[in-house]
């Protein structure tokens, strides 16, 4: 008998909208996206915990006042899981912007930019 989920793949793509890794190995969606809400919930799963490592040194190394490291570490987080995300998936990875920068058009454009460089930089495809 073909489960429900099976049935819902053969008419449209499924989406992951979570950042819990064993969640999206278990049903194998074919795309995923993370936000920012999403990775602060998934942070706190020990998965995650040397990524958070990662991201918090790379801030380090960037520099920058408390809050421009906070901003670049979430950054960095969000592309290290997005990374870790596309190893378990056949599909792409949607990386939101923080919502908080929804009415300031350069600022996402910014930080947007920010994160395909970051994925560029691990030798990510984003085309």
């Amino acid at each position: 008998m073909t489960s429900k989920l099976e049935q819902l793949k053969a008419m449209t793509t499924v989406v992951a909208d979570t950042g819990d890794l064993d969640a999206i190995a278990q049903w194998k969606p074919q795309d995923a996206t993370t936000n920012p809400s999403l990775l602060l919930k998934a942070a706190a799963s020990d998965a995650y915990r040397p990524m958070l490592d990662e991201a918090v040194a790379a801030a380090r190394k960037q520099g920058g006042s408390d809050a421009e490291q906070l901003t670049y570490a979430t950054d960095m987080l969000a592309v290290l899981a997005g990374k870790e995300i596309l190893g378990r998936i056949p599909g792409v990875v949607s990386t939101e912007v923080d919502a908080r920068l929804s009415f300031d058009t350069g600022a996402t454009l910014t930080r947007a930019r920010r994160l395909v460089e970051l994925y560029d930089h691990l030798g990510m495809d984003t085309s």
